[in-house]
């Protein structure tokens, strides 16, 4: 149950009741949402203010009619008017009682909605070239994107998590030289230092000794045309058994990894997907022949100015046209990604989710002009950027490399502080904006540390339950759902009731932005009051959880506990992040 939903409804009602004509558009910007400052109401809307130039009439004017008309209702005790034309409500008590009543009615359906209506999306993330082990800056991408996915699914959207391989090009051609090399290094050949130009990390010497292990020295007597499809299957192979090792130790899944190889892929004499997609934009002119502008900037030595193979992208929105063919004939990388979301168009998805490194700021424009020219404007592409991750061991910058060459890797950060701290750290900041994480800081016990302090909001939680099942065994584990609500009358009861009715609108509002941190603030911010709470019945007895002389009141408090569980458990299950019994 969103209450602020229910509330906008109202809010609209009274507007149709006043007999106002107004605009759909229009209608659509009122919302009804917390006030800034928690003294002021319970709930506040913006109506006054959006509708009041549409319908020529000055903003307070209009709130003091909508106010007139909303304070009729029986669950509203009082109405304010604020500022310019800002209306304030109060509800009556016992729309929270009833509100977590739902709540502790449905706790697995609290928060979840039909926002998405079952529409098809792909959120695509990683997507890491498969030439080494996942790195620290691949982390961010693969948190980000497989909450965002969770959270999707939670409002109501079909979700697909899509991982794309970039087997192809010339980063695989330098990714099988350099396991040839260390398949002459299994053979007991002394390489030396590793050539410049090639991968240095040792994580490609199992794949050397699974290349002797199965063919001998047999390819050091072929020439590269021989055996280089032979070593780029096995090295694509295994690099992409390690990423997929990696992303399970940050507990990120994929349900689809598509292979870039298979777009090019002619086999029996068949049209590739990218033959197949050129011939489609050509039937539909989106293709001509022509030359493009020098690059900006200084002009590489190498740039000719010559006629190729143009897609139109600057009539969807990009800067400038397209290569889709070089001059010899073969396919550039982004004749690739075209090919690639048709692919994904093809297979019905409405909404294609991107979740790219900050460096790829420059492929925004371009996949958007993708969008609209592959599906004619119908599919959505929303492309979200991943700043970098600045790491910090007590305060101090810090490096450090193992097997990967010259990197942090993924599994390092993840062996040290564990998964949950990793997840949760990653999506205390904006995607956008740059984050810091320091190793200390991020396995402190305490309240300065946001992991641990909304776990340790959840253990103390089960403690409560667990002190009730020895103080109060014969009613600790009653349905809490028949439980007397009513007896929770206090503001700081009531206070928090009031922030766990917020947790559906901030899936919905997190959900529509494609801002899986907002989940993160909420549950802080949930723990916060809890914690707040709690502390406040070691100073004030009568509002400890469990009384075994009121039996009805501890019945009533450990409802209004478990609910706060339930959707503590439901915002870190979004996150991908554990909801312990217990903190040691």
């Amino acid at each position: 149950m969103n209450l602020f939903t229910v509330f906008a409804d109202r809010v609209k009602a009274a507007l149709a009741g006043l007999g106002l004509e107004i605009a759909d558009a229009d209608l659509a910007r009122v919302v009804v949402e917390p006030p800034r400052d928690a003294a002021h109401g319970d709930l506040a809307t913006n109506a006054a203010m959006v509708l009041a130039k549409p319908l020529g009439m000055k903003p307070r004017e209009l709130a003091e009619k909508i106010a007139a008309a909303l304070s009729g209702d029986p669950d509203v005790a009082g109405v304010e008017i604020a500022g310019p034309g800002f209306i304030n409500l109060r509800l009556v008590p016992s729309v929270w009682i009833g509100l977590l009543g739902t709540l502790l009615a449905d706790p697995a359906g609290f928060g979840r909605s039909a926002l998405g209506g079952g529409r098809k999306v792909n959120v695509e993330y990683v997507s890491a070239n498969p030439t080494g082990p996942m790195h620290v800056g691949h982390c961010r991408g693969a948190v980000v994107g497989d909450a965002l996915a969770s959270l999707l699914v939670a409002a109501g959207y079909d979700v697909t998590r899509e991982y794309y391989i970039n087997d192809a090009g010339g980063q695989i051609d330098v990714l099988a030289h350099s396991a040839f090399m260390r398949y002459r290094e299994a053979l007991g050949e002394a390489i030396g230092a590793m050539p410049e130009g090639l991968y240095p990390g040792d994580y490609l010497v199992p794949v050397g000794e699974r290349l002797a292990a199965e063919h001998g020295d047999a390819l050091l007597s072929m020439p590269d045309a021989g055996w280089m499809p032979i070593v780029k299957d096995v090295t694509i192979a295994m690099m992409m058994e390690m990423i997929r090792s990696d992303l399970a130790l940050l507990g990120v899944k994929h349900d689809v990894f598509f292979s870039e190889r298979s777009l090019h892929d002619r086999r029996d004499g068949n049209a590739s997907e990218i033959d197949r997609m050129l011939d489609e934009l050509r039937a539909r002119d989106l293709v001509y022949e022509g030359s493009l502008p020098p690059p900006k900037g200084q002009v590489p030595e190498d740039w000719e100015d010559r006629e190729q193979t143009l897609f139109r992208a600057s009539a969807f929105g990009d800067e400038i046209d397209r290569a889709l063919m070089k001059s010899d004939g073969s396919y550039t990388y982004f004749a690739a990604d075209v090919a690639y979301f048709r692919s994904k168009y093809l297979r019905g998805f409405e909404q294609m989710i991107f979740i790219l490194g900050a460096d790829h700021g420059g492929y925004v424009k371009r996949l958007e002009a993708v969008g609209k020219a592959i599906s004619g404007g119908s599919a959505k592409v929303i492309v979200r950027l991943c700043q970098l991750v600045k790491l910090y061991r007590n305060g101090e910058p810090f490096k450090m490399s193992k097997r990967a060459g010259d990197f942090v890797t993924l599994r390092d950060v993840v062996d040290e502080v564990g998964r949950d701290a990793v997840r949760f750290m990653m999506l205390m900041r904006k995607n956008d904006a740059p984050l810091d994480f320091d190793f200390v800081k991020v396995k402190e016990q305490s309240k300065d540390n946001p992991v641990f302090y909304v776990q340790y909001a959840y253990a103390r939680v089960q403690s409560v339950l667990r002190q009730a099942r020895e103080q109060v065994p014969a009613i600790a584990d009653l349905d809490p759902a028949t439980a007397p609500l009513d007896k929770l009358t206090d503001e700081s009861e009531l206070s928090l009731v009031k922030r766990l009715a917020e947790f559906p609108r901030i899936v919905d509002a997190a959900a529509e932005a494609h801002e899986p941190h907002r989940i993160a603030f909420y549950v802080h911010d949930l723990a916060a009051d809890f914690h707040t709470h709690w502390n406040r019945g070691k100073e004030r007895p009568n509002l400890r959880f469990v009384n075994p002389d009121d039996p009805e009141s501890t019945r009533a408090r450990l409802a209004l506990v478990r609910a706060v569980a339930f959707v503590l458990a439901s915002g870190l299950a979004i996150l991908g992040v554990d909801a312990p019994d217990e903190m040691r």
